[in-house]
């Protein structure tokens, strides 16, 4: 009959004339398995003129035929037989027609390999012949594995459990020198360390040295030679050992493993239960296995070797990136170091005084070539940017380095107010104009006679205030709230506004006439996003002023995080910087991490809430949404920081105490209570100084 043996994914096909074929895992088997859960007597086929009977021998795991377990039955073609893990799957006798090969690209390389020295399954073979073919096919299978095996404690492991499979062992051990030895080197046990200690059923043997016999290893260490006795307790050779008695020790079997000529470990096994458990062709199998797994050991070896040498090599990776960020923090200082000689070169360049504005990019020295030509005149000036950008440091400069600065700044956010406080803040008013006005006060416009007025958010006039406003400009005088008196001034007026006041005109949200009057001559402030090249120098700039205002030593900026710092878009320009860097004054301890950064600019996107993205995209260009959340933040903790007191947190602001009120209400901080405590009105009605 014919069998097809698929074992591991293998396929092996087998032609036996004669009529028992016996099946196990011992060597004396017609058919031979390496399985563990095969027995070493499993079953027998046996053939007669009443058909081929499957007889099981009262094996461990069984015996099945189609999924069936059986004792004795009848295999029929067609019927898989299970014995273990291996299927067996049952063919009619070839015909004479049916003599060929098979198919080349069918054949496993084992098959291969045994057709090439003429022991194919088309033979007939009987006896040792048989067995010498099946224990190659093991071989092969087992030397297969052991070359995809690169991990060395895995392939260790694999090598005792496969030994112990081959000679149907009960337990294996592998006795390894932790370093190779020289061939001038004498290798000894003491050396050795068992570095895998396993049983017939892959677990592992626990206190592995004490459980072998250390002088069998011994003799074999010192001779070189594979040793193997079929009952240890009665081996002459043995006599004296006090390991072989102690362990009741029968069937061993110890091998060296040479790596060339050198002895480099121990391959031990044996059997306890069994006397003449192995035999001369079990020690000739293991002693070809034992060299295939010297190889593959020392690939192994070379394999950890490889990934040690890789893992030292990272390490002086990561070393020289550590030097290369220390210097790249040595360039960077001596960058920011540059940028003020920049800077400085860049101020000597103009006219006039401009170190309030930090910065040396080509955007500034743009604006500040604008503002020679500006300060000149006398004209009105509209600067225009985006919120944060500094438009009124720019209408500080204009009106410090010009004729008028020896006369009264006043300034106003034309956002902050009402129009009903607007028209007083701006025309002034006699006593009992209104309820309340028990006397009566200038207005800005008569407080800033002769010097200049800054109008800020001036696009977020009123139409009617636009108009009083444009009144005054073409007049040159105005009335007081609640008066009858004209008042001339002399006002250099300075206005500015984060919108498009052009597209104002032509949606006529903004008067065209006050437009012309305002925008004589103009200003545009570049934002952050696009002058990177000045973050630098302000951060370190706004890094020590806060540092100065909160009383504490300023923390230092390394390479990594004034890498975040530049490359954030910053869509509330300068002053979101400057709260970024007022809250790291107050977290960091010496130097500024990665971690203390808010996370918009840790993960370099634009902060906000979900709302506040949806705003930005249905408005692009309108910024103030962007930086709503930002404001919030930045109100809250201003109020924290005074206590409570509104004019100490409008002052920290940079804001008055009216455009702090509105702001409250805007986004709902705090609830409506007595407008401060008395301490409070008397510091706000006291005198500035």
């Amino acid at each position: 009959m014919k069998l097809t043996i698929v074992e591991d994914g293998v396929r092996s096909d087998l032609e036996f004339d004669q009529s028992v074929i016996s099946i196990g895992r011992a060597v004396d088997n017609d058919i031979r398995l390496s399985n563990t859960l095969v027995s070493r007597h499993h079953c027998r086929i046996e053939v007669g003129e009443d058909g081929a009977w499957l007889t099981d021998l009262g094996s461990s795991n069984g015996t099945q035929v189609n999924g069936d377990s059986v004792g004795r039955r009848v295999v029929e073609p067609g019927d898989q037989i299970g014995v273990g893990k291996v299927v067996l799957h049952v063919h009619s006798v070839r015909d004479e027609a049916d003599t060929g090969p098979r198919p080349h690209e069918t054949q496993p390389i084992e098959e291969r390999l045994l057709r090439e020295i003429g022991a194919t399954g088309h033979e007939t073979l009987t006896g040792d012949a048989k067995r010498e073919r099946e224990n190659l096919r093991v071989f092969a299978r087992v030397t297969r594995e052991l070359t995809r095996e690169t991990e060395l404690m895995p392939l260790l492991r694999l090598i005792v459990d496969s030994a112990v499979a081959l000679v149907g062992g009960e337990r294996g051990f592998l006795l390894l020198n932790d370093d190779w030895t020289t061939a001038d080197e004498k290798p000894e046990l003491t050396k050795m360390t068992v570095r895998v200690a396993r049983s017939f059923d892959h677990s592992d043997v626990a206190i592995p040295r004490s459980r072998l016999s250390t002088g069998i290893a011994s003799k074999v260490l010192e001779t070189g030679e594979p040793m193997l006795t079929l009952d240890a307790g009665n081996d002459d050779r043995f006599d004296g050992m006090a390991s072989v008695e102690e362990l009741r020790l029968r069937s061993v079997m110890c091998l060296p493993i040479m790596v060339g000529d050198v002895t480099q470990g121990i391959l031990y096994v044996d059997n306890r239960l069994q006397n003449n458990a192995f035999n001369l062709e079990d020690i000739e199998l293991v002693e070809l296995f034992a060299a295939q797994a010297a190889l593959a050991i020392q690939g192994a070896r070379r394999v950890a070797e490889l990934r040690s040498r890789n893992e030292r090599l990272e390490q002086s990776r990561q070393q020289i990136q550590a030097l290369n960020d220390q210097l790249g923090r040595k360039v960077r200082d001596r960058d920011t170091e540059l940028a003020v000689v920049r800077a400085e070169l860049g101020r000597e360049r103009g006219r006039y005084d401009y170190t309030s504005i930090v910065g040396a990019s080509d955007g500034l020295r743009n604006v500040f070539q604008q503002l020679d030509r500006i300060i000149e005149s006398d004209l009105p000036v509209l600067i225009h940017g985006e919120s944060g950008t500094g438009k009124e440091l720019i209408a500080r400069a204009i009106h410090f380095n010009g004729e008028r600065r020896d006369k009264p700044f006043v300034t106003e956010n034309c956002a902050a107010l009402p129009d009903s406080l607007l028209e007083s803040e701006l025309f002034g008013h006699s006593r009992g104009a209104f309820t309340g006005a028990h006397r009566a006060k200038k207005g800005l416009l008569e407080q800033a006679d002769g010097g200049t007025l800054f109008l800020d958010e001036i696009g977020d006039m009123s139409a009617e205030m636009q108009k009083k406003l444009l009144r005054v400009l073409q007049e040159g005088e105005f009335r007081p709230v609640g008066s009858d008196r004209a008042i001339q001034v002399d006002v250099r007026l300075l206005a500015a506004s984060h919108r498009d006041l052009e597209e104002m005109v032509r949606d006529k949200s903004f008067r065209e006439d006050l437009f012309y009057r305002i925008n004589v001559l103009g200003v545009e402030l570049p934002p952050l996003r696009e002058r990177r090249e000045d973050i630098p120098l302000l951060a370190e700039h706004l890094l020590a002023r806060a540092a100065r205002e909160q009383g504490r030593p300023a923390p230092r900026l390394p390479h990594e995080v004034m890498s975040a710092l530049v490359a954030h878009d910053w869509p509330g320009n300068v002053r979101e910087l400057e709260n970024e860097l007022r809250r790291v004054v107050v977290m960091a301890r010496g130097e500024v991490t990665l971690d203390l950064l808010s996370p918009a600019v840790r993960e370099r996107r634009s902060a906000g809430t979900p709302e506040v993205s949806r705003a930005m995209a249905e408005n692009p260009g309108d910024i103030r949404a962007a930086v709503a959340e930002l404001e919030q933040r930045s109100i809250e903790a201003a109020l924290a920081q005074a206590g409570g007191n509104k004019s100490r947190a409008a002052a920290e602001l940079g804001i008055s105490r009216f455009a702090l009120q509105r702001k409250l209400d805007k986004y709902g901080i705090g609830k409506t209570r007595r407008e401060g405590s008395e301490a409070d009105e008397v510091e706000e009605d006291a005198p500035s100084t």
